[in-house]
């Protein structure tokens, strides 16, 4: 019996520094009853798709950005979204900033969860490939402190969800390849991420023209070489004067963008996924059991840096 799950890429514009939790809560469930409209089973979110994207401001005080995280989900501000999941019979996958106090100390994540239909918590993950810097570096134009507001998550793991084998990654993480192979190992057959991506790169300026270019080619890669989809959500747009990228997609396991967001707005792209289309690629070109020489691969875990062997 064939798979189906419709799923809409939930597209955000930007987030104002004192938007309050309330006006970005209204703008998501306005996207779940549109998804639902639809048809819809699943609408991905962006990541921080509850806030400004805060790590391009240094604040010395760590004490003093702790506004911008979650240390409950649901909690009183998010809890109607999981009561309208539940009402509506439709899921979501939401990128949120959260701290959590483990072995006596506060602990920050960029964090990502994934509810069923039901309202319930199928999975969450911790963003794993963090970018930026974690010193202040004033002469930015703006900064990407991510590595000083959240620490990496531990690893990349799957969920029995929505009929299939669902995961999960977080913006930078789509850059690198060990992310899809990783879940890709694990059967993966929709991998979901949010994205917060600037189209300046300060410290590359010459990579701006490319930027759209580099983000669809890295998703629609990790798609086709581990025979899954994958939906790609950006909060994109001018948020405080710093220019986002959109482009979010939809993407089948064959490498090819099925549907795809036209604006940096809010913004619905929907597409019906055949999970067992993802079949005819794990079978044959990327069957890994018959194919993958893993005793070829030990520098993948080795060694962290790239180093010439001579």
């Amino acid at each position: 019996m064939p798979r189906f799950v419709t799923v809409a890429a939930g597209q955000l514009g930007p987030i104002a520094r004192d938007d309050s939790r309330a006006q970005v809560v209204e703008r998501l469930l306005a996207h779940l009853h549109g998804a639902k409209a639809m048809g819809c089973d699943l609408v991905v979110f962006p990541e921080l798709a509850l806030t400004t994207f805060f790590p391009r401001w240094y604040e010395e005080d760590l004490d003093l950005a702790e506004h911008f995280y979650e240390t409950q989900m649901p909690g009183p501000e998010t809890q109607v979204l999981f009561d309208t999941a539940r009402d509506l019979q439709i899921g979501f996958y939401l990128g949120y900033a959260e701290m959590v106090i483990e072995a006596g100390r506060k602990r920050r994540y960029n964090t990502s969860i994934l509810v069923e239909r039901d309202g319930s918590i199928a999975g969450k993950y911790r963003k794993v490939h963090l970018p930026g810097h974690a010193e202040n570096e004033p002469w930015r134009r703006f900064q990407h402190l991510e590595k000083y507001y959240f620490e990496p998550g531990p690893s990349f793991d799957v969920y029995d969800a929505f009929g299939g084998v669902m995961g999960m990654a977080l913006c930078n993480d789509r850059r690198w390849s060990e992310t899809y192979r990783m879940m890709g190992l694990q059967g993966a057959e929709m991998i979901m991420l949010g994205y917060n991506t600037p189209v300046h790169n300060p410290p590359a300026p010459e990579h701006d023209d490319l930027s759209m270019f580099h983000n669809h080619l890295v998703m629609q890669a990790g798609a086709y070489e581990n025979g899954t989809w994958v939906v790609g959500v950006a909060k994109a747009g001018n948020e405080e004067g710093i220019e986002m990228i959109g482009g979010s997609a939809i993407i089948a396991p064959s490498g090819e963008i099925v549907a795809a967001c036209s604006t940096k707005g809010d913004e619905l792209a929907v597409a019906r996924c055949d999970l067992d289309l993802c079949h005819s690629y794990k079978s044959t070109t990327f069957n890994f059991e018959r194919h993958r020489r893993p005793e070829a691969y030990g520098l993948i875990t080795a060694q962290r840096g790239a180093r010439r062997p001579w």
